[in-house]
């Protein structure tokens, strides 16, 4: 996707605003992410297969690994164009995403995720970044916000 078509997805800047940082979904951190959760759900279809008393727990590796493995493989695309703009006054993000600097109450990690929660208790999760921590303490000072 060309950064015109990536701009045109993200709300319009206001006249004077200007854009202070921008978070894209990093490729390493998508696939890095998806091997943790292969990995989970691996080790979960052995642990459900070996309670239920069944002689083939190596399935349940098989099948974990092939769920998460489809799901990356099916979400790639889109989760991978994902782009975030900071603003001087406004957290920009995919469509109509546009949430004030004033309204953000809490910015925490997850994995290499931002979750981002306004005051009123909304939330949004910018995904798959390459540093996590500098794009959240990024957020949460220009917001004001403990980080």
């Amino acid at each position: 996707m060309s950064e015109i078509e990536l701009r045109q997805s993200l709300p319009p800047l206001a006249a004077d605003e200007t854009v202070r940082q921008t978070f894209r979904a990093d490729r390493g951190a998508y696939w890095r992410d998806h091997a943790w959760m292969a990995a989970a759900a691996m080790a979960a279809g052995m642990a459900i297969l070996a309670a239920l008393g069944n002689p083939h727990v190596w399935t349940g590796a098989v099948g974990g690994l092939a769920a998460i493995a489809l799901r990356a493989f099916y979400l790639s695309t889109d989760a991978l164009k994902s782009e975030w703009q900071l603003t001087d006054r406004r957290l920009l993000g995919p469509g109509p995403t546009a949430v004030a600097l004033s309204d953000i109450g809490k910015v925490r990690g997850i994995g290499s995720a931002v979750q981002v929660i306004t005051r009123s208790g909304d939330k949004y999760l910018l995904k798959f970044l390459p540093d996590r921590s500098a794009a959240q303490a990024r957020i949460a000072s220009a917001a004001g916000v403990a980080g």
